[in-house]
């Protein structure tokens, strides 16, 4: 089970190898939590697992994992499932997230597929959700998907959303990137998109860079530095569910530790301000 003396607070990073070395230098005060992609860690020993352990001491960690395929139509990898638990246990993760999406169907995808907006969807993953859940006997968040074809389905997006986070009583991990780039390649408000959703049901929030192919096509690539309507969207998100604990994503062109840190004390700057904000409307 989580550690319910640890929480996620403030902004946090993905916690990258390129990064091991000075974050362990620095033990940057603006970093309140990080996150960790299970899979890069799991079975792993000698120096990657001393790294791991002494980060896991030093902050609160979430964990958001890849493989998982909670939409798929491959049966659920149960054995998986049960080594992740221990490895959540082990450095008393606060919060895992996964994908809303799939990624297997008869072999790993190496991608993240969308799933249809279809009622029949919600059922097939909100049961394996559930399912997760019992075995790792903890809540986690789903996360919002960028996708890049249009999607059948007989409801919108964030009815889409909504209706499994209810039927399969999860978090969301709610990444404003994908909204806004999703927003631009499919032609929909993202602020709507983020008003929709239920609040009380946001564990935690990403935002990241993209790549802007043309005025009509974003790619969600996490290798640039956050641009200001996606920071615009990570205000929106405060208003509508106040502040959340935020992840900066930075998967790769990782520029030095202190740029990061810059970014970081962005979020923390829109945090207080939001905070600020519902401490004069209470």
């Amino acid at each position: 089970m989580s550690d319910p003396t640890r929480m996620l607070e403030g902004a946090g990073l993905g916690l990258r190898r390129a990064l091991t070395g000075a974050l362990a230098e620095t033990r940057p005060a603006e970093v309140g939590f990080l996150e960790v992609t299970p899979e890069n860690w799991m079975g792993l020993g000698g120096r990657y697992a001393r790294d791991l352990a002494f980060f896991a001491e030093q902050w609160p960690l979430a964990s958001h994992g890849l493989s998982l395929s909670l939409g798929g139509p491959d049966p659920l990898d149960e054995a998986f499932i049960e080594e992740l638990k221990a490895f959540l246990d082990r450095h008393r993760v606060v919060l895992y997230s996964e994908h809303l999406s799939y990624c297997t169907d008869g072999g790993h995808l190496y991608d993240l597929m969308p799933l249809p907006f279809t009622e029949e969807a919600v059922h097939h993953v909100a049961g394996r959700i559930r399912r997760t859940q019992a075995i790792l006997e903890r809540r986690i968040a789903v996360e919002n998907v960028s996708y890049y074809a249009g999607q059948s389905g007989d409801m919108d997006e964030a009815t889409f959303v909504t209706a499994v986070l209810e039927e399969a009583d999860c978090g969301l991990l709610l990444d404003v990137n994908n909204a806004y780039v999703n927003g631009v390649n499919h032609g929909y408000d993202p602020v709507r998109f983020i008003h929709s959703l239920p609040a009380d049901r946001i564990a935690y929030v990403h935002v990241a860079g993209h790549y802007r192919e043309s005025e009509e096509l974003i790619i969600d690539t996490h290798g640039t530095a956050v641009v200001d309507p996606v920071w615009s969207l990570l205000e929106t998100a405060y208003r509508h569910a106040g502040v959340r604990p935020t992840l900066l994503e930075r998967d790769f062109n990782l520029p030095p530790l202190s740029e990061l840190l810059d970014e970081l004390g962005t979020i923390r700057r829109l945090q207080n301000e939001e905070g600020h904000n519902e401490r004069r409307i209470a």
